[in-house]
């Protein structure tokens, strides 16, 4: 499971550009307008073997010093409280004000791994400035530009090498065999609407388990002939860890539940459709492999329920969510538990989907007939053959290996041909599948 950093300072200091730089995507909204960053960003950094999430806490809407030290506030303490290591971006530009002031006085009561970052060195003659953060009591600053991307090669070695290494407690090590199921969504989607309605009594519930170093929490539900975990869903933590008025909350426990599971159950309210942060949440639940469930919740207050109706909302969900498709919906309602064990069942499902294995001799019996069909694009007068096919065993998600003469002149179509094959002979319904070519 990867580890969580979270960048944090005052608006307008390059924390969505440096998110870009690390996450090599342009995922964040860049302006400089302060303020532009009003959903929560979320991506993977690989670095050196080494894997982890990041968040950029963008987003506050200032109105007035108060409510902009407030907001400041509950970003900082939400950061310290469920990130491994805090990114605390300030200006070199314009060197040091009351507000970074604030948020360092903050950070060192704290006992995280913090890394002070001085951005917008674009040239040599900022570098001139950063020395003056020396003041700000929180170890060396290291001069980054996320726009042209020179310092931050130094500063991800510092961040992999300030991360602790991921362990699993001992009793988390037991939980291999029994599904992990995250219920994730936007806020107000249903997500303790439903958890309250699959547990019901609170006697049905048999250990609450702290899973791993970064405090994950798994909820055993065995009734109705179920057996798995919940992880870190709404609902079940207590009530003094939550302030569930803090969507950066909701944010970073998705993030959290998401990459403790095997499966997610996204929940979408159907009185309002698919909205960006649906498509944000599918985009985490795709970039840590994750099984799928997508579940339409609220159905009981929609009027038009004809099956054209259904159709139409299927066919807009797998849109937005394209190129991954292959994927089950179901239509449900967590306050008349309309269809809700159809969740469960489901769930389960595309859980045995992912551990399901395929023989070689049967695989490659088939797939020589697709290839043969359809055979890869020549490439300069030379052909792409493909030998044989395997299936890797002990991989998380179902993993081929497809070895062959010229691996490099396979493109991404094709892969996606290969897959859309496999899909099509065995069921890997809701989730993942990684083809990987390779050299014979």
């Amino acid at each position: 499971m990867s580890q969580l950093i979270a960048i944090v300072g005052r608006p307008n200091v390059g924390k969505s550009t440096l998110f870009n730089r690390l996450t090599q995507s342009r995922t964040a909204i860049v302006d400089e307008t302060a303020g532009t960053t009003r959903d929560r960003q979320y991506g993977k950094v690989d670095w050196n073997g080494r894997e982890f999430s990041i968040v950029d806490t963008g987003g506050w809407v200032v109105n007035s010093d108060d409510i902009f030290e407030g907001e400041i506030n509950k970003q900082v303490h939400l950061a310290i409280e469920q990130a491994d290591e805090i990114l605390f971006v300030v200006d070199a530009m314009n060197g040091v004000t009351d507000l970074d002031d604030h948020v360092a006085e903050i950070l060192r009561k704290s006992k995280k791994p913090v890394i002070l970052v001085a951005n917008k060195v674009d040239s040599n003659d900022w570098l001139y400035n950063v020395p003056e953060f020396y003041a700000l009591g929180l170890g060396d600053p290291y001069p980054v530009s996320a726009v042209n991307g020179f310092g931050t090669g130094d500063l991800l070695d510092e961040v992999v090498k300030k991360l602790p290494e991921p362990t699993l407690d001992d009793e988390a090590d037991h939980l291999d065999d029994i599904p992990k199921f995250a219920i994730v969504g936007r806020p107000n989607a249903g997500k303790s609407s439903i958890v309250n309605a699959f547990i019901g009594e609170e006697r049905h519930i048999v250990t609450d388990i702290a899973g791993t170093t970064r405090d994950s929490i798994y909820t055993r539900y065995n009734k109705f002939g179920f057996d798995f975990y919940l992880v870190d869903t709404a609902g079940i933590r207590k009530k003094a860890k939550v302030n569930e008025d803090i969507e950066y909350y909701s944010v970073i426990r998705s993030i959290r539940a998401i990459e403790a599971s095997d499966v997610c159950i996204l929940m979408i309210d159907a009185t309002r459709g698919i909205e960006s942060q649906d498509v944000n949440i599918f985009s985490l639940i795709q970039r840590n492999r994750k099984g799928l469930v997508v579940c339409v919740n609220k159905w009981d207050l929609v009027t038009d329920k004809s099956e054209a109706a259904i159709k139409h909302f299927e066919a807009a969900i797998r849109d937005r969510f394209a190129p991954f498709t292959d994927f089950p919906i179901i239509f449900s309602s967590a306050l008349t538990k309309q269809r809700i064990y159809k969740v469960l069942e489901t769930a389960v499902e595309v859980f045995n989907n992912r551990r399901r294995t395929v023989p070689t001799s049967q695989l490659n019996t088939v797939m020589q007939e697709d290839i043969a069909a359809y055979p890869p694009p020549s490439n300069k007068g030379k052909f792409v053959k493909i030998k044989y096919i395997t299936m890797l065993k002990g991989s998380q998600v179902p993993t081929f290996i497809f070895f062959c003469n010229l691996p490099q002149w396979v493109k991404e179509p094709y892969r996606r041909y290969l897959e859309n094959k496999i899909r099509e002979n065995w069921d890997f319904k809701g989730t993942p599948v990684n083809v990987y070519m390779r050299e014979k």
